[in-house]
């Protein structure tokens, strides 16, 4: 089946602060958008990737290329207002309707070859794969005046990506209306009537957002650097 991927890169980062957008930050030399890019080419080099930058950053994103020398083969897509409409045009750009899809965060660049390859082997077999872990503290649900109610830990999870699809269904879920509780892809996916399927996910598959997402970036990618030598 072809193997396609969209990562999409269309934030802002606001809770970065700054002036250069999260997924251009440099990670151990390279902005952290290539070590994303780099994590899918390794897993296969015929798979058809597919960016989905912001339309003012086109020529900055070439620019950084050119200066990094940077020659994983990837198609460029103009974003959304939102990720939603990212996501959508994402997939409006993939010429094929058959095959499988992973859709990733541009600023997860430790998803990794096993939980990539993961998601596209559950999703050959049930339709989709929803990378996922296991929550390590204690939760409790907010109530309306102002008190909280505890609850059991174990029936949630937190939800990552990559989200893995069949192509044709997911393109399918994305041709409704964007509606307020589309949170990710799973959710859209899920409003359109199939169930989702959860498959574990990696702890260290986090997603920079804050200044101390990206110190502890630094610290993922050394101890990976160190450990596989």
């Amino acid at each position: 089946m072809r193997k396609h991927a969209i990562i999409v890169a269309g934030g802002t980062g606001t809770r970065m602060g700054g002036s250069i957008r999260k997924q251009y930050l440099p990670l151990a030399g390279l902005p952290v958008l290539m070590h994303t890019l780099h994590s899918f080419y390794r897993y296969s080099e015929d798979i058809n990737l597919v960016l989905v930058l912001p339309a003012v950053d086109m020529d900055y994103w070439q620019n950084l290329c050119t200066t990094h020398g940077f020659s994983v083969p990837h198609i460029l897509v103009s974003g959304g207002s939102t990720r939603f409409q990212s996501v959508r045009n994402g997939l409006n750009s993939i010429s094929f309707n058959d095959g499988l899809v992973a859709i990733h965060d541009g600023v997860r660049p430790f998803a990794g070859q096993e939980l990539i390859a993961a998601g596209f082997e559950e999703a050959a077999l049930v339709g989709n794969a929803i990378a996922a872990v296991p929550l390590k503290d204690s939760i409790r649900k907010l109530g309306t005046a102002g008190g909280s109610v505890s609850c059991e830990r174990e029936y949630f999870r937190l939800v990552q990506t990559p989200q893995t699809f069949l192509l044709s269904k997911i393109r399918q879920a994305y041709e409704v209306t964007e509606q307020p509780h589309f949170t990710d892809d799973a959710s859209v996916y899920e409003h359109g009537g199939w169930p989702v399927h959860l498959i574990a996910g990696n702890p260290a598959n986090i997603k920079i957002t804050t200044p101390e997402d990206m110190e502890y970036a630094d610290f993922l990618f050394r101890k990976y650097q160190t450990t596989t030598g």
